[in-house]
């Protein structure tokens, strides 16, 4: 599915009644969910059964993080798995200190089989890692601090 089409689709659960959402399409299902004003997508594996998204523990950690990182926040442009290399026993694109100039590749988020590169949109050095690898990442959720 489209990420611009996902993304329209959850902003208009957002905005709307509507409390969940199943989409089923050549290339796969997804499910949108609401949860205290807040929709999220998840792929629904066919091989496993359906598991329910948990939005709820998601929101209250954004919510205890800082106010205001000092620095350029790089941000997840898409829900999905937030991985630091390319593969499991791969070194990280980034650690803590690296240099890193616009367009270099810092993670992958994988969403509905299909592994992203996200690349840093400011030049700098990474003096925070806000994501966990191999953990859900909601669409705009910090995931960098580069300054």
């Amino acid at each position: 599915m489209d990420l611009r089409k996902l993304k329209t689709l959850i902003d208009l659960v957002s905005e709307s009644n509507v409390s969940e959402l199943e989409i089923t399409e050549a290339e796969g299902k997804v499910r949108i969910v609401k949860s205290g004003g807040v929709a999220v997508a998840a792929p629904v594996v066919m091989a496993a059964p359906v598991a329910a998204v948990a939005a709820a523990s998601a929101a209250p950690a954004l919510a205890a993080a800082p106010a205001a990182p000092s620095g350029h926040v790089v941000k997840s442009p898409m829900v999905g798995t937030f991985y630091r290399s390319a593969s499991p026993g791969a070194k990280p694109f980034v650690e803590l200190g690296s240099q890193v100039k616009e367009g270099d590749t810092i993670c992958i988020i994988e969403a509905m089989k299909i592994l992203n590169e996200i690349e840093a949109d400011k030049s700098g050095t990474v003096t925070q890692i806000l994501g966990e690898n191999g953990q859900a990442v909601e669409y705009g959720q910090p995931l960098f601090i580069i300054e």
